[in-house]
């Protein structure tokens, strides 16, 4: 990661005051450019983020990245972390940093904040926002605190919740991380699964089929929460959750290169 290129936002007043740490990586002004999501618990030097960063710099794309709060080089406590506080966080990335229309790559819980952030721009319909060309996912965790999350929890991690606001969950990639009961409650007020409705604009979505973490059908289940034919959805048949091989980065650069070349701001010759 470039640290000379890091810089720092600053979102939300008062005792909700905290420190973004982004890099806005710059291209032609007159091109879509992109801006990477990440996963829960994942942060803006993944092994996803550094490819498309390197993609993007080949190519004159403009390519925005950032740590959610009590994430990465970000300030704050992972603990205070709630969809709501994460999605404000990426909105404010967004209109502070966009240059263009943007294209929102978000990984799991980011393809989550992505869908969260896409339908949020189309309710306010500001004429200051900027235009959110489609949204690539890579097996999006949406609704996932109720549905990959509670859903999910044995009678005693729910218990522990509920008493103590807190539950410590096992982690295959590490130490065991909290989830708070503020997450959970949160994550109510930002569910998309209870009513259909039409994005506006290309969704593509890779999601590997061995996938322990986020199943396979959870993408499915999006496609048809989805109105107007936008979606499509790209099966990964040896692919886990991260999709961080070689040839998962590839199909990655496969799918927005060719959302890119639907784009009517980007030129026919990417390699100008």
């Amino acid at each position: 990661m470039d640290e000379a290129a890091l810089q720092f936002i600053v979102v939300g007043d008062g005792a909700a005051r905290r420190r973004i740490a982004t890099i806005a990586q710059p291209g032609r002004s007159d091109r879509t450019g992109l801006i990477w999501l990440p996963g829960f618990k994942s942060d803006m030097a993944s092994t996803k983020a550094s490819a498309l960063a390197d993609w993007c710099s080949s190519r004159n794309l403009g390519f925005t990245r950032f740590d959610y709060s009590g994430h990465g080089r970000s300030e704050g406590r992972f603990e205070d972390g709630t969809i709501s506080r994460w999605l404000e966080e990426a909105d404010a990335v967004l209109k502070q940093l966009a240059v263009g229309p943007q294209i929102l790559v978000g990984s799991s819980m980011g393809g989550y904040i992505a869908l969260l952030l896409l339908r949020l721009m189309k309710a306010r319909a500001l004429s200051s926002d900027p235009e959110i060309a489609a949204l690539v996912l890579i097996a999006p965790a949406w609704d996932m605190t109720e549905e990959l999350m509670w859903k999910r929890f044995s009678s005693e991690a729910k218990a522990a919740i509920l008493s103590q606001g807190v539950w410590r969950r096992p982690s295959a990639y590490g130490e065991p991380y909290p989830i708070t009961n503020a997450l959970i409650e949160d994550g109510r007020n930002h569910l998309l699964g209870s009513a259909t409705w039409d994005p506006g604009c290309p969704v593509r979505i890779m999601h590997g089929l061995l996938d322990p973490d986020v199943p396979w059908e959870h993408s499915l289940d999006l496609e048809a929460n989805l109105a107007g034919g936008w979606t499509r959805i790209a099966a990964v048949p040896d692919g886990e959750h991260r999709l961080s091989r070689p040839e998962d980065i590839e199909m990655l650069f496969s799918i927005i290169n060719d959302v890119l070349e639907r784009s009517p701001t980007t030129l026919s010759n990417n390699s100008d």
